[in-house]
């Protein structure tokens, strides 16, 4: 080859680095276009197998790193990555439903998730339907020829109620009908979803997984290869891509996601039993406490819980009170999502949020994050007294 202009040697140096090199990070590979060594090698890559590489938005060894890793603690075969929970989810009901399919989906559903469900229900002539969560093997009396999904959410949003997942698996089943769960909360260590029963589990990667309160990724695990498939055509034609320096952030945190979630749910455990006893608080849902809808069946089925949970005021509270009470708070800020090292607490309109919502008062989300017991029980306190 003759000598090259100094412009082009600047794009086309001849140094390789030395191979050899190993550390505990996985390395952050960074790619849109993925070069081949031959057109031979070009025409035999298809995208849908991870054992090769063809273009940046279906992988490098970075993110098919993360999805092996969360596929491991699901005790999966596959896991496809989108650019959030949401995204996830999306995926998964585009995937599997047409126009003239039937999806069912919990009262207690993550409300961006009711929101997609109401949207394909208006736009797309598939009719979304809501269940009471605690319906358990109900389920199969609303179960429609045309019925393809059942999601799930354990527990659920905002109101914490535990569903009997395998009784729900076992009707849809029946009628061979998948089972997705939203198993966020327990980040694949809580609640072994498989096991239970379901098709297809979903994660919010934001949360623990992350546990840094500064990214956005989803997830999407499954066994079965011919269900893979179809998921993994429809993240191909939507184009859902993770940018790589975000799987890196959270492959940096998994190793001590279990340490931290143990913490988080000792904490959450204190300061729930705390406001179990204050004269304000009239309700705590959590799932580990008996007054909880559903604590039965966390007994059974899960060996642990998270740093999330709700209580609900005593109904002679307004709600300009509470607002009060969670505007007068030092230590927890106000926001949305959880996992991160900060506690956090948002007051919900829950009555507009669910179809049966039967409760009276003020309804107030906590996420205990890990700073000190007891410096979040004495700004509780004050937050109390003020309201």
């Amino acid at each position: 080859m003759a000598k090259k202009n100094f412009q082009t040697a600047l794009i086309h140096s001849a140094y390789q680095a030395p191979e050899g090199f190993d550390a505990f990070p996985v390395g952050i590979h960074h790619a849109s276009t993925v070069l081949f060594k031959n057109v031979a090698a070009m025409r035999a890559r298809n995208w849908q197998e991870k054992s090769g590489y063809t273009y940046g938005l279906h992988g490098t060894p970075t993110s098919f790193t993360l999805e092996a890793r969360l596929a491991e603690i699901e005790g999966g075969r596959h896991c496809l990555l989108a650019p959030s929970g949401l995204a996830a989810i999306t995926m998964v009901d585009l995937a599997l439903l047409k126009s003239g399919d039937d999806v069912l989906l919990p009262d207690n559903v993550y409300n961006p998730n009711r929101d997609l469900g109401n949207w394909l229900a208006r736009d797309f002539g598939i009719s979304a339907r809501y269940y009471d969560p605690l319906i358990g093997a109900g389920i199969a009396a609303l179960i429609q020829p045309n019925t393809r999904l059942i999601w799930t959410e354990a527990p659920g949003s905002v109101s914490m109620e535990m569903p009997d997942i395998p009784a729900i698996c076992q009707a849809a089943h029946a009628r061979n009908v998948l089972v997705a769960i939203d198993n966020t909360w327990s980040a694949g260590l809580a609640l072994r979803a498989f096991d239970l029963g379901a098709d297809i589990i979903m994660h919010a990667l934001t949360k623990y997984q992350s546990g840094g309160s500064d990214v956005l990724m989803g997830a999407v695990i499954t066994r079965d290869d011919a269900l893979n498939q179809r998921l993994q055509t429809a993240h191909m034609r939507l184009g859902l891509g993770v940018g790589m320096d975000d799987v890196y952030l959270v492959l940096r945190s998994l190793p001590t996601m279990q340490m931290r979630f143990a913490a988080h749910d000792a904490a959450a455990r204190q300061v729930a039993a705390w406001l179990k006893q204050r004269p304000e608080i009239s309700l705590v849902l959590h799932p580990a406490f008996p007054d909880c809808p559903g604590h039965e069946i966390w007994q059974r089925d899960c060996n642990g819980a998270a740093g999330l949970f709700s209580v609900v005021f005593d109904e002679r509270y307004s709600e300009e009170q509470t607002d009060r009470f969670v505007d007068s708070l030092q230590l927890f800020k106000i926001g949305y999502s959880w996992g991160g090292a900060n506690s956090l607490c948002v007051p919900y309109r829950i009555q507009g949020m669910r179809q049966n919502w039967q409760g009276k008062g003020i309804l107030v989300r906590f996420n205990i994050g890990l700073e000190d017991v007891q410096d979040l029980i004495a700004d509780i306190e004050q937050a109390l007294a003020v309201m």
